[in-house]
Order: structure tokens, then C-alpha cells, then sequence
């Protein structure tokens, strides 16, 4: 029952990211499994699928990254019908803001909860199968934020700060089973994570951080209206699957690789310093 191409396991596929790739690798041949905590929000995926006539190779499936259980039964609900998974794209996740202080640990937790153990675990579910065939692509949508931290954005940099660790370690314990793993990098994109993430910012008028985290608040708004199609990202993922032998990183974005490059060669005071004239 599976395509020629084979079977795909996207998290987070509801908005986004996760969304768009979903229908760009069932364009290119394989059959996704597009998966969500909340399959009542499915109607966009199926809809914009059915637009561009690959509504037939998408199935939408029932998974939270944070439930052991809904992981451990989507797995198996995959295996029994298509007795493969060839690539699995950990995507689901969200962004936490405000100033280390201000927000409360539940919000920390619930934080790592998602972006980290969540693909961990989901991972591990997969692992087995794809080490059995020798073969398998796993993609972690990570972040430059990943690389370099903004203040207001401690507990989400964290997070993907360790999917970044998270993955070096993985991509070589799997290297000598055929399993390739790519960590995606992207900047600023025209996605709904960062509207959330403002709605839910952990901050008050009363809090002594509250003008400077207003500052990066008003820039990171400014980005994101001008910021790429994300249709952009979903097309790297696509292309990369295929690949055999994928780089371990692709940052992505407007700006990305010239930051990046000035975070790993400037003098440390210079970058800071440059950060904190660009934020005022």
C-alpha cells in the first residue's frame, strides 16, 4: 500500500511548516502520514492538498509528541498498514518568550516538553524500523535560533539549542546503519509561531524588563512581515530527503548565513555589541 517512493511521518502538520511539507513530499511521490494533536485542524491541510491534487497520498493521523502512548500507537497504527517508515520530520513545537525571570518554570518545562522530548521520544519510536531496513531519513526542524540566542527568547533558544546537540549525536550513531539525519535550520519565516508566541509572551507592564523586551518584540514584528514564503523551507525538506548524503545542517533564511558567519568570526564583544545598537 505504500507509494514508490515511500512512506513519511510528519509531526506538526496542521499550520506551517509542518503543513506545506506535508503536501510538498506528497508531490514528489511518497505517501504522509500528517500528524497532529488536534485532527479537527486537518481542514486547511486537506484542503490546500486537495488544490494542488495530493489529497489522495496524505492521511492524517492522531499524534502528541508529549503523550508516550499516542507516539508508541501512531507508530504501530503505520507500520501494520505500510510496514515502513522511510523519513520522518520532527516538526511539531512552539515558542515561549519573555525574560528568563519572567517566565514561570511550568512555562520552561512545558517548553522542553514539546521542542525536545517530544522529537526524542518520537525518534526513538522510529529508530527500530529504520535501522532494521538500513535505511531512512530523519529531518529535525531546528532554528537559528539554535545557534544564536536573542534575548526574550531564552526558553525556546534552549530548546532548539538541544535538538541541535540532540542531532550531532544521533546523525553519528546512525551513520553506519544507513539512517541519515538532517537538522533544518530556518530564520524568520511568515508562519503562525511567532504570532503565538507574542499572544502567550510571559511578561508584564511591571516587570523591569519590560521596555527592552517590548524593543525585541517591536523588531522580531518588524522581521516577520516582511519575512520569506515558508514554502521556501518546505521545498529544501523535500529535496534534502532524497539526497544520500545530506550536510548535517541547511540554515535557512534571509540574513541567516551572514549572521551566522558574524557570530563565528567577529570578536564576541563585537557581535554583542552590534546585537544591542541593532535592538535599541
Amino acid at each position: 500500500m505504500s507509494s514508490a517512493r515511500g512512506v513519511a511521518l510528519v509531526t506538526g502538520a496542521s499550520s506551517g511548516f509542518g503543513l506545506l511539507t506535508s503536501i510538498a513530499l506528497a508531490g514528489q511521490g511518497y505517501r504522509v502520514i500528517a500528524t497532529m494533536r488536534d485532527l479537527s485542524r486537518s481542514e486547511s491541510l486537506l484542503l490546500q492538498a486537495e488544490k494542488v491534487g495530493v489529497s489522495s497520498a496524505i492521511e492524517t493521523m492522531f499524534l502528541d509528541v508529549t503523550i508516550q502512548t499516542s507516539i508508541e500507537a501512531a507508530v504501530s497504527d503505520i507500520m501494520k498498514k505500510y510496514g515502513r517508515i522511510d523519513v520522518l520530520i520532527n516538526n511539531a513545537g512552539f515558542a515561549v518568550g519573555g525574560y528568563v525571570e519572567d517566565v514561570p518554570m511550568e512555562a520552561w518545562r512545558s517548553q522542553l516538553e514539546t521542542n525536545v522530548f517530544g522529537v526524542i521520544a518520537t525518534t526513538k519510536a522510529v529508530l527500530p524500523y529504520m535501522r532494521a531496513s538500513q535505511s531512512g531519513c530523519i529531518v529535525n526542524v531546528s532554528s537559528v535560533s539554535g545557534l544564536s540566542a536573542f534575548p526574550g527568547y531564552a526558553p525556546y533558544s534552549t530548546s532548539k539549542f538541544a535538538i541541535e546537540g540532540f542531532s550531532e549525536s544521533l546523525r553519528l550513531e546512525m551513520m553506519s546503519f544507513g539512517v541519515r539525519v538532517v537538522l533544518i535550520e530556518p530564520g524568520a519565516y511568515r508562519t503562525d509561531i511567532w504570532r503565538k508566541g507574542f499572544e502567550g509572551i510571559h511578561t508584564t507592564e511591571a516587570s523591569p524588563y519590560w521596555r527592552r523586551l517590548s524593543s525585541m518584540l517591536a523588531y522580531s514584528r518588524k522581521v516577520s512581515m516582511t519575512a520569506p514564503d515558508p514554502q521556501e523551507v518546505a521545498d529544501a525538506i523535500a529535496r534534502l530527503v532524497d539526497k544520500r548524503e545530506p550536510k548535517l545542517r541547511y540554515p535557512l533564511g534571509r540574513g541567516v548565513k551572514m549572521g551566522l558567519w558574524a557570530r563565528s568570526f567577529l570578536p564576541w564583544k563585537w557581535y554583542e555589541s552590534i546585537l544591542n545598537r541593532l535592538l535599541k
